[in-house]
C-alpha cells in the first residue's frame, strides 16, 4: 500500500466510506475496499494508472487536482457527479487532502456516497411496508379460508344427497372454485418454510434459470450472462433462491413480450459487493445478482408498491411473483433493489456470503 503503511490495511478495508491516493501524476496508488467497489474492478487494475482513465471526460477536474497538489491545498465538495467510463453515476461529497508520505506528496480522496443513507431509509421504509402487508395479507387469508373450508365441505354434502347425476356437476364447481380460492390464498400468503440451506455454486441456480426460461419463452429472447467467477459458494437455499430469480425474470420476459420491444435481451449479471449493510446488519462480502432487460420499464403509479401482493402493470398478471421474491430474499437476510426507466430496469438482489469456517 504505497505511501499508508502506518495504517492497518484491515482498518481500511473495514470502513464505509471510499478512499482513494493518487500520486503528484495523478496514478492511483491506493484503494480500499469501499473504491474498489466503487470503481467495480480490483487494484491490479487500479493501481499505477491515472485516476480520469476511469471516468467520462470532464468529470475529473485536474486542473484543480494538480492546482491542490501545487499549493497543498485541501478541499471539499458536495453533490458531485462522478460518471464512470460504464455510463454509471454517482451522487458523492467528496474532500481532498494533501499528505506527505515517505513516498511522496500524495492527494487523498474520501468519499461518501449521498444516496447510501437515502437507500437504509427506503430500505427500512420497504421492510416496515412488506411487514405490514404480509401482516394484512395473512389476517385476510385467515377470514377467506375458515369460510371456504365450510363452502366446500357442505358443497360435497349436498352432492351427497343429490338423486339426479346431472346435478352433481354444480356442486363439482362449487368444489373446484373453493380450491382455486384456497389455491390463490396460499400463494398469496406466499412461501413459510424456512430456507433448507446448503453450500452452492450461485451460477448453477442461475444458469438452472437461463435454461428454464429459454425453453418456456415463447418469442426470441435474448439471455446474456456475465459472471462473476470469483464469488465463492454461497449458504443458501438453492430452489428458493431459484424461484426468486424465476419470478422477476418471468417479469422481464413478459414486460418484454407485451411490449414488443426490438431487440428484448435479458442480462443475468453477478457481482460481488463488499462492506454493505443490509437490514441493520453489515457484511463483509454480499452477492449482487442482477437481473438486467430493456423493456418498457415499470410504470411510475406502481413503483412504490412494487412488492405488495397483486400489484401488477401487466394483462392478466398476478402481481404475486415480485412479493414472493422478497419473501424468499428475506428469508435469507437478504433485500430486492429496483432501478426503472425506459429501456432499462434492473432488479437486484443482494445475498451476503457467510464463510464456511463459521459452521465448521
Amino acid at each position: 500500500m504505497p505511501g499508508f503503511e502506518t495504517a492497518p490495511a484491515q482498518l481500511l478495508d473495514n470502513l464505509n466510506t471510499i478512499l482513494v491516493m493518487v500520486d503528484n501524476e495523478l496514478n492511483i496508488v491506493y484503494v480500499n475496499q469501499a473504491g474498489e467497489a466503487l470503481f467495480a474492478t480490483g487494484v491490479k487494475q487500479l493501481y499505477g494508472h491515472p485516476l480520469y482513465d476511469f471516468f467520462m471526460p470532464g468529470t475529473i477536474q485536474r486542473a484543480r487536482l494538480r492546482a491542490a497538489l501545487r499549493w497543498a491545498e485541501d478541499f471539499t465538495e458536495n453533490e458531485v457527479s462522478l460518471t464512470f467510463r460504464d455510463n454509471r453515476s454517482v451522487l458523492v461529497d467528496l474532500t481532498v487532502t494533501n499528505l506527505q508520505t515517505e513516498h511522496g506528496h500524495r492527494l487523498l480522496f474520501e468519499v461518501r456516497k449521498i444516496d447510501q443513507q437515502k437507500r437504509i431509509s427506503r430500505e427500512t421504509q420497504q421492510n416496515a411496508q412488506h411487514f405490514a402487508a404480509r401482516e394484512l395479507v395473512r389476517g385476510l387469508a385467515h377470514e377467506i379460508k375458515n369460510p371456504l373450508g365450510g363452502i366446500r365441505g357442505a358443497a360435497q354434502l349436498l352432492e351427497k344427497m343429490l338423486e339426479q347425476p346431472d346435478h352433481r356437476e354444480f356442486t363439482q364447481m362449487i368444489v373446484e372454485q373453493s380450491d382455486r380460492l384456497r389455491s390463490l390464498v396460499d400463494r398469496l400468503l406466499g412461501p413459510n418454510a424456512l430456507p433448507q440451506r446448503q453450500w452452492c455454486n450461485l451460477h448453477q441456480t442461475l444458469e438452472r434459470v437461463r435454461n428454464l426460461m429459454k425453453v418456456d419463452a415463447e418469442t426470441p429472447i435474448t439471455l446474456v450472462r456475465d459472471y462473476d467467477p470469483s464469488i465463492p459458494d454461497i449458504h443458501i437455499d438453492p430452489d428458493m433462491i431459484q424461484q426468486a430469480v424465476l419470478n422477476i425474470v418471468r417479469n422481464s420476459v413478459q414486460a418484454l413480450s407485451q411490449a414488443q420491444t426490438d431487440t428484448p435481451k435479458i442480462c443475468l449479471i453477478s457481482r460481488i459487493e463488499r462492506q454493505m449493510t443490509i437490514q441493520g446488519i453489515r457484511y463483509p462480502l454480499v452477492a449482487r445478482i442482477s437481473v438486467l432487460d430493456n423493456g418498457p420499464g415499470i410504470p411510475e403509479a406502481i413503483r412504490d408498491t412494487l412488492f405488495y401482493p397483486m400489484v401488477s402493470s401487466k394483462s392478466g398478471g398476478s402481481g404475486l411473483g415480485l412479493s414472493i421474491a422478497q419473501t424468499l430474499i428475506h428469508h435469507h437476510a437478504g433485500r430486492i433493489d429496483v432501478d426503472s426507466q425506459p429501456g432499462h430496469t434492473e432488479v437486484v438482489l443482494f445475498l451476503p456470503i457467510e464463510r464456511k469456517e463459521s459452521y465448521s
